[in-house]
């Protein structure tokens, strides 16, 4: 293909997925720290770190929502428990069940942790009981009855000679139990609320305990009574101690005492001195607003969980929008973040300068930016209402988004270190805005389309201002009353000078930027607009609409071009690819469609997601796309045309060289290797041609049972399936029917039935194989018949041909004695030939014309030459003489063949030479058979039949007809 030719896109394949993970519940970091372990349905996901990607998933059999689980501290084994009542114990490396019981709690288990020595497994039940399993001898150990209502915190004593475990119920105390003699020694009470976390000090001394009573109590465990009670003003869902070596000044920590990080609902972490009972640190969210106090516990920004990762020197937190972010301590820096759940994607598109990231507009008012390599996200706070679309500026670094909170806002990235800030807003619309525009050419301005059916055009600050400058106001140059009804969608021209929108009055609208002047109305869709494009090389304009369609317009004369019918729903999102001759579509009805403009054909359908995909967008290279859906997935499309292409060129050049290859074997009478390329190009007709040339040799059945019989056994698989085709053919279905007794004769009945579809290949091959035999028992009835007809004849012709003496030598010249009529007879001429015997016996009777007859008869028949007679079979007449054979088709599917056969009388030296006979035989056969193959068949060595065949449409019969040799 020539470089400057631009290929059709042929097909996209899915390159990678962001799919939702996390839905809420516990979660869990690895001891080695490269794993994160979470909950989602019946699933238990595992992500790995460094590349956020999902790499394992342990799922449920019967789909039952996994309640808790745990992973042991040697990171080996891992226990769920689902609504079932079951636990069941993993290989999650594997992902593999190794064990499963019966939890003996009557309801589902809340709560489960291991003990140091991934030895014990403690399961708190939502019945109040608390039972110890022994996972290495499989037993239950405890059974520890005492706590009320939901065990919903279990943890055992870091120092495992104490044997001691810790448990909180909805009773809002904390229960000590000895496990050796299975009591509780002590109740500590201080919270009035449900206690969320347990923290240890390292000498196992002290425990802190926080709550959602917006209080952390510090705990003496050798007096059991509390030492301090620091007030935390937020309900907290997570304590962590920190380790007393590391130098955390920058966290506020200045002393030697003991420290812990709270996180609450307030989404901010907080360092507390234990002695002092002060805060030492908050964190500072960068571009969050504020907190409103009293609101504080609705912010989706809560957090829920606090995990420590001391060996990396890292803390993780589990938001209320099941975001997972891992901090760097001692600054506190965001060093990843993973997004477990969207909820509904609403629109998507590339940023960066070689389309590294995507942003990502959801069903709330933060925006998410997702490096694709890592899957880590950035999350954007601004908007305080759902964020409606999104669209960005030509060279990928800035990007505009509008929201129902009525505004828009200017975003930008810095290239170096990958992190967006909001630079620019502005509002005035009186209602949500459904739809922005980036202009094209350069960083100039915005135009947006809302709800309140007007389009404004904003002026971009100039300059533009830097990453870190305070935010800047937008105002709008022009407005204009564009629909009747919400603007859904709008558009602007590769140069700068159109505008296009479309809306939920059914119309598109084509509009001068210069002024905003309507240069023309786009009229054919019966349902509302949801998408309007411009093509970036010819002047038409693409619009998608709820009536299931997508049409071209000519922004000329306003004329539909091309309608585009194939969604069975709305079509949400329509873009350009392949330089404006190709279509990417995306509906309601969950597909992506392909289409090809100039033949108005839909190329390929793509089917990856469950729900409505609202965003679709292209890279600025052609080569990615990216769809995202209300299923919460974002799947990111690779084009694999070229691959495809030299995929399927190299495949053809193999068969090409596989073919020569098995010529050459085949002749080299190599047939194992011949047989076995034809299996590995999976070509039945080339094995069959393999298979008739083991049998034509010499030894062709000891050939055939050898080479059959060093077939790999999936080789052996293959050659049964081709065989059970080739048995519903009568051309081939010797060749499979002598395979088939090498198969089973020498294979033992266990090892077929290991065959893959072994039952249904051989319930495929009896009725074949029975009308087979019908037809060849049908076959030997007939040449049966001919052969007793045949011995009831006596050959006369020539003196030569009866009168031999002992010494002489028989003529096997054939003699010419059957005369064929190849016209069918009707009654009248049955008739008259039976009149014509009659007659000839009359004047046998008479001695004088006997005499007459006789003499003519010897005239005749030295007179004539020894022939074979043809005799039509099919449709094919065949002659033999002197050698040579000849063929002629016919037309007639059916024939009727008349065999008139006259016998001249003889001699014989069982009879009175005296007397003579002449018997007139009309031999007339409907021989009909429908649709079987050709095949050879021969009579006994004693009879005149020596070959025949029977023909695919229609049989007759044909036989070379041999002399008798003289007794």
């Amino acid at each position: 293909m020539a470089g400057n030719t631009l290929p059709f896109k042929s097909n996209y394949a899915v390159s990678s997925k962001i799919e939702p993970f996390y839905k809420g519940g516990k979660v869990q970091i690895s001891h080695d720290e490269q794993y994160i372990f979470c909950t989602c349905g019946p699933r238990v996901n595992i992500l790995q770190i460094n590349t956020g990607k999902i790499i394992h998933s342990i799922e449920q059999d019967d789909q039952e929502d996994i309640t808790s689980f745990s992973l042991s501290p040697d990171d080996e084994v891992l226990v769920t428990a689902s609504r079932a009542l079951l636990l069941k114990q993993w290989d999650w490396k594997q992902e593999k069940c190794t064990r499963s019981w019966r939890a003996i709690h009557n309801v589902p288990v809340a709560s489960m942790t291991f003990d140091c020595t991934s030895t014990l497994l403690a399961t708190g039940g939502c019945d109040g009981t608390i039972k110890l399993w022994d996972v290495v001898k499989q037993y239950c150990t405890h059974n520890l009855k005492g706590s009320s209502g939901v065990v919903h915190l279990v943890e055992f004593h870091p120092d495992i000679s104490r044997l001691q475990l810790f448990s909180s119920s909805v009773d809002c105390g904390i229960r000590i139990w000895d496990l050796r003699t299975s009591k509780c020694i002590c109740v500590l009470e201080s919270h009035y609320s449900a206690v969320t976390s347990l923290a240890f000090s390292p000498d196992g001394q002290t425990l802190i305990s926080s709550g959602r009573d917006k209080i952390c109590s510090v705990w003496d465990l050798k007096k059991k009574a509390v030492k301090r009670t620091v007030p935390v003003y937020e309900a907290v869902e997570g304590v962590v101690l920190l380790p007393g070596k590391s130098d955390y000044s920058q966290m506020g920590v200045k002393g030697e005492g003991l420290h812990f990080v709270t996180a609450g609902s307030k989404g901010v972490l907080r360092v507390w001195d234990s002695s002092s009972a002060r805060c030492v640190f908050t964190q500072m969210l960068p571009d969050a607003p504020a907190l409103n106090t009293e609101e504080a516990d609705l912010d989706p920004r809560s957090l829920m969980q606090l995990l420590p990762m001391p060996r990396s020197n890292r803390l993780v937190t589990v938001t209320a929008e099941h975001n997972i972010l891992i901090y760097q301590m001692p600054a506190l820096t965001v060093q990843q973040q993973f997004v477990g759940y969207n909820d509904d994607i609403l629109d998507v598109k590339f940023l960066g300068k070689d389309d590294t990231h995507i942003v990502v507009a959801t069903n709330s008012s933060q925006l998410k930016v997702f490096e694709l390599a890592t899957n880590s996200c950035q999350i954007l706070y601004g908007h305080t209402d759902t964020i409606l679309s999104i669209d960005v500026f030509r060279k990928g670094s800035m990007f505009a988004s509008c929201a129902k909170d009525k505004s828009l806002r200017l975003w930008k990235m810095d290239l170096k270190s990958g992190r967006v800030h909001c630079v620019a807003q502005g509002s005035g619309h009186s209602n949500a805005v459904g739809s922005v525009a980036c202009s094209r050419l350069k960083k100039a301005f915005l135009v947006s389309g809302s709800q309140d059916c007007t389009i404004k055009v904003w002026d971009l600050p100039d300059p533009l201002p830097d990453v870190g400058c305070d935010v800047m106001l937008m105002t709008a140059r022009l407005t204009e009353k564009a629909h009747d009804k919400d603007v859904n969608s709008v558009t602007i021209s590769p140069n700068d000078k159109l505008l296009a929108s479309g809306s939920q009055d059914r119309t598109a609208k084509l509009w001068s930027l210069a002024d905003m002047s309507l240069l023309g109305v786009f009229r054919g869709h019966s349902r509302g607009i949801w998408c309007v494009q411009f093509s970036p090389v010819d002047q038409v304009l693409a619009t998608a609409s709820a009536d299931g369609s997508i049409k071209i317009w000519s922004i000329q004369d306003f004329s539909c071009l091309r309608t585009f019918e194939g969604h069975d729903a709305s079509v949400l999102k329509v873009i350009f690819v392949s330089r404006g001759t190709q279509l990417v579509s995306s509906g309601s009805d969950g597909l992506v469609k392909l289409w090809t403009i100039k033949t108005n054909e839909c190329v390929k359908t793509f089917d990856a997601h469950q729900d409505k995909v609202w965003a679709l967008h292209a890279s600025s290279k052609d080569d990615l796309m990216v769809t995202g859906s209300a299923d919460s997935t974002i799947t990111l499309w690779k084009d694999v045309t070229e691959v495809e292409l030299a995929e399927e060129q190299a495949k053809q050049e193999d068969q090409v060289l596989k073919q020569q290859e098995l010529s050459n074997l085949l002749h080299e009478k190599k047939y194992l290797k011949a047989l076995g390329i034809a299996i590995s190009l999976d070509q039945p007709h080339t094995a069959l041609r393999v298979i008739r040339e083991i049998r034509q040799q010499e030894d062709g059945i000891q050939e055939l049972e050898k080479t059959l019989l060093k077939l790999r056994q999936d080789q052996k698989e293959s050659v049964l399936r081709y065989s059970v085709v080739w048995n519903t053919n009568s051309r081939s279905c010797l060749d499979a029917q002598a395979v088939l007794q090498v198969l089973l004769t020498h294979l033992i009945p266990e090892e077929i039935l290991q065959y893959q579809g072994t039952r249904t290949h051989l319930e495929g091959l009896i009725p074949y194989t029975e009308r087979h035999m019908q037809r060849i028992g049908r076959l030997l009835q007939a040449s049966m018949f001919l052969d007793y007809m045949w011995q009831k004849m006596r050959i006369t012709g020539g003196k030569d041909s009866v009168n031999l003496d002992d010494d002489e030598e028989m003529d096997s010249s054939p003699q010419s004695i059957f005369i064929v009529d190849k016209q069918p007879m009707d009654t009248a001429d049955i008739q008259e030939s039976l009149q014509q015997q009659e007659d000839e016996e009359e004047d046998l009777e008479d001695p004088e014309k006997r005499e007459e007859l006789l003499d003519e008869d010897e005239s005749v028949s030295t007179s004539k030459s020894a022939h074979v007679n043809g005799v039509k079979l099919n449709g094919v007449n065949r002659v033999e003489d002197g050698g040579q054979v000849s063929s002629e088709e016919s037309e007639d599917e059916d024939d009727v063949v008349e065999l008139t056969t006259k016998f001249l009388p003889i001699e014989s030296m069982d009879s009175d030479p005296s007397k003579t006979a002449d018997i007139s035989i009309n031999l007339t056969c409907f021989l009909q058979s429908q649709n079987r193959g050709p095949g050879v068949w021969e009579a006994g060595t004693g009879g005149a039949l020596s070959s025949g065949r029977y023909g695919d449409r229609s049989s007759a019969v044909h036989c070379s007809i041999l002399p008798e040799p003289s007794v």
